[in-house]
């Protein structure tokens, strides 16, 4: 491997950004590829393919042999309330293998008894995010159902590109928040990225449905970055 190559590999890793070192195994050169660049043909075609999946490999291109080396950060979720939903929430999104963090300033609800071996901020998500900054491999799920505590998050969020943005509520509801987050200066295209109500619709009640639809829907838009929002309730 070129050692300059090398030094941006662990220059991207460290700063949380998705790239690849693509080797052609026929002479030995590499370079690296940052997400989001413009690589044409087949070679291109595979590369958008391994940064949705993460998985590393080779590949035949335009007649010649690649090794796809591919580094994704770790996909975190940063949940705001310490919610019923919270709590079911929290073992699934470890076992899938996404960190799980909750932020929620009413101490009486972020309590290490009701969220054992979890990363838990009983402060503001203004003053949290601030120290633990949201980024593009990070999703957010607002589930306070309360603006004092949800609408900074939310468009935190937002300014940060995440992955993934989820808000409980109906449509009512939402339509209110949409007003307040233009008000906060969200631009109305970055404000339909919001899945709300969150969670696939999959007819969920309990709160242990909700955290299964929420889950699904964040793992769907890991999966599916780059592509066109889908509708609710459609596979990938």
């Amino acid at each position: 491997m070129d050692p300059l190559h090398l030094k941006k590999l662990n220059a991207e890793r460290r700063a949380r950004r998705a790239a690849i070192l693509v080797t052609d195994l026929g002479d030995g050169r590499d370079r690296m590829v940052r997400e989001g660049d413009t690589v044409a043909g087949e070679l291109g075609e595979a590369i958008v393919k391994a940064f949705r999946s993460g998985n590393s490999g080779s590949v035949v291109a335009e007649g010649r042999n690649f090794f796809l080396n591919v580094h994704l950060p770790q996909p975190r979720l940063v949940v705001i309330g310490a919610v019923h939903i919270s709590q079911a929430l929290a073992p699934m999104a470890q076992i899938a293998g996404y960190p799980l963090e909750i932020i929620d300033p009413r101490t009486a609800f972020a309590t290490d008894d009701r969220f054992p071996d979890v990363t838990l901020f009983a402060e503001w998500p203004e003053d949290v995010l601030k120290a633990h900054p949201l980024d593009g491999y990070t999703a957010l799920a607002a589930l306070t159902h309360d603006p004092k505590i949800d609408d900074f998050a939310l468009k935190a969020a937002l300014d940060a590109d995440c992955f993934y943005i989820g808000a409980l509520g109906s449509r009512k509801t939402h339509a209110k928040r949409v007003e307040r987050l233009m008000a906060m200066g969200a631009p109305s295209e970055g404000i339909e990225k919001i899945h709300a109500p969150i969670g696939l619709d999959i007819g969920s009640a309990s709160p242990g449905e909700i955290a299964v639809a929420v889950l699904a829907e964040v793992i769907r838009a890991f999966r599916s970055r780059g592509t066109a929002r889908l509708p609710k309730g459609q596979a990938a």
